[in-house]
């Protein structure tokens, strides 16, 4: 209880400072800030639906269907999953919000007001610019230590529901078939009653190998955290043509069967590490990884700190960009955002795949799509802010 009361006090503290700062702040900032937040929170819930739905949601019904996951643990496995959007909606977002607010006051005429009262472009695009630096922070700190969790998570999640799935309460005389990916029949489950989640008197027959077939009875049957955990029985091993190979009996044994598809479903990877559990894990892995591996890591260790600093790149070229000239009439925010997000994509894509062949280091292939469109932007902005 003490913990969590000092969390809560720490948190109080950052919030009244946080309403201080913005108490301090002047009309100008108050009034962009408000705008950019307002359309950030809006482009959030659209990108994110999109990706989400596109994307994640997509593969995440596939799994439940295929091992089938409850519905309440799908629904908690489905929210964890939201962090790893969100890393991803961040920046976008971010440039969405900046290009909508600036377009929008160019539009209005207020941008010629602020000139006309002595307040510069660089003046304006401060609190857009002090915000993409919040976001960035935000985007760090989430796929720091927010994501890795959540994937644990969700990994536990789901094994937990392969092991109960197969456990039909209070059942008599049942059997249970687990197919493959493809539909085909693995295995075939029969057992005479299930009670306090046993199953007694079992059989498994387990066809999945090409070479032979596996034939398990027991007295008892349950799951366990490394599969199933058969009591009092007997293993044969025929071939496809009848005849036996061996037959074994046993006091205990533990039998994989089902584990080995939802630990491939959401094992963890290199993806899902912070950067210094990755840093580490290349270091002691460095003699052992094959060379395209090794490259992969490293990209991935430098993407970790990149894509957050994407959000702030992205700022600098949306506000330049966002800035319409005074006889144009209609809003080319979104599509200024579209062709950003398009041109930013198309560069990342190119680069991550120029650094897995080793064509160029891993660290340039990460920064390469940040470091161009801040270059870009730092220009246009320098053309928009001092020379113009």
């Amino acid at each position: 209880m003490m913990i969590w009361e000092k969390i809560y006090s720490k948190y109080n503290q950052i919030k009244s400072k946080i309403i201080e700062k913005y108490e301090n702040l002047n009309i100008l900032d108050k009034y962009i800030l408000k705008q950019l937040t307002s359309v950030f929170v809006l482009g959030v819930i659209i990108f994110t639906s999109i990706i989400f739905a596109s994307e994640t949601f997509t593969q995440l019904i596939k799994q439940i269907s295929l091992y089938g996951i409850p519905f309440h643990i799908a629904i908690m496995m489905i929210v964890l999953n939201l962090p790893q959007v969100f890393v991803l909606t961040i920046p976008i977002s971010t440039l969405f919000a900046t290009v909508m607010t600036v377009n929008d006051l160019s539009l209005k005429s207020e941008i010629t007001i602020f000139k006309a009262c002595g307040i510069s472009i660089e003046r304006v695009a401060r609190p857009i610019f002090c915000f993409a630096i919040a976001m960035t922070i935000v985007s760090f700190l989430i796929n720091e230590f927010i994501v890795p969790v959540a994937s644990v998570q969700s990994k536990s999640l789901a094994i937990y529901s392969l092991e109960q799935k197969h456990i039909p309460e209070n059942k008599m005389n049942f059997t249970i078939k687990d197919v493959d990916k493809e539909g085909k029949l693995k295995r075939l489950f029969y057992a005479q009653w299930c009670k306090d989640r046993t199953l007694n008197n079992v059989t498994v027959v387990d066809i999945s190998k090409e070479k032979n077939i596996q034939i398990v009875q027991a007295k008892k049957g349950s799951t366990s955290d490394y599969g199933w955990l058969f009591e009092d029985g007997i293993v044969y091993t025929i071939s496809k043509d009848g005849k036996i190979f061996n037959t074994s009996l046993f006091e205990e044994s533990d039998v994989k069967f089902g584990i080995g598809d939802v630990n491939e479903m959401v094992e963890e990877s290199t993806d899902e590490f912070n950067f210094f559990k990755l840093m580490r894990h290349i270091k002691k892995q460095k003699h052992l990884l094959e060379k395209k591996v090794q490259l992969e890591y490293q990209i991935n260790l430098y993407d970790k700190l990149a894509l957050p600093i994407t959000t702030f790149a992205l700022a600098i070229i949306g506000v330049p960009l966002a800035i319409t000239p005074p006889r144009v009439r209609y809003n080319r925010g979104f599509l200024f955002s579209i062709l950003i997000i398009f041109v930013y994509y198309v560069i990342r894509a190119l680069s991550l795949n120029l650094g897995a062949t080793g064509t160029i280091h891993p660290f340039v292939a990460a920064w390469l799509p940040v470091i161009s469109i801040t270059l870009i932007g730092g220009y246009l902005f320098y053309k928009k802010a001092y020379k113009i």
